[in-house]
């Protein structure tokens, strides 16, 4: 089981990690400790898995499920990416105006209702909304709805800030 676990890591992990970090709003250290207790999870419950679904389908499910679980014990603290040192020269202009953006879509991904969040980071991560319907309960015909709704609040939040 045990090199079994290892491809399932290796195949997975950057994508949970990148899941996580868009739940905690760009927090690296976060995220990494939270794709560990997803991995930790997985390796428990290896033996459960009824492959009723992909093995990645199972593992969103248990992304998702462990990073509310986290958001919901600590609401009251805010998820803020770490400032970057304006007065930085190594730093290019370019970098910043990416960072500033990258920040603005995650405070903006963050005011969306929870069902939203988990939509948009799903669709983020690439993918397909049949499998999105799938983790999350909804039909595939919702989701493309809502994938279609979520992404306009989106722009309208980046273009005009929050």
């Amino acid at each position: 089981m045990s090199q079994q676990f290892t491809n399932i890591y290796k195949d997975h992990y950057d994508k949970v990690y990148r899941l996580c970090l868009g739940y905690v709003n760009g927090d690296e250290t976060v995220a990494k400790d939270l794709a560990q207790e997803v991995f930790i999870k997985v390796w428990e419950h290896l033996d459960q898995f009824k492959q009723k679904s992909s093995i990645g389908t199972w593992i969103y499910r248990i992304t998702v499920n462990t990073c509310l679980l986290f958001i919901r014990k600590n609401k009251k603290r805010s998820y803020n990416l770490p400032e970057t040192q304006e007065d930085d020269h190594n730093v290019e202009e370019e970098e910043k105006v990416h960072q500033n953006r990258l920040k603005q879509m995650y405070a903006c991904i963050q005011q969306l209702k929870e069902t939203e969040r988990i939509v948009i980071l799903l669709v983020l991560e690439g993918l397909p909304q049949k499998e999105i319907s799938e983790i999350t309960g909804h039909s595939h015909q919702n989701i493309r709805v809502m994938v279609h709704r979520i992404k306009e609040k989106l722009t309208k939040c980046v273009s005009h800030g929050i």
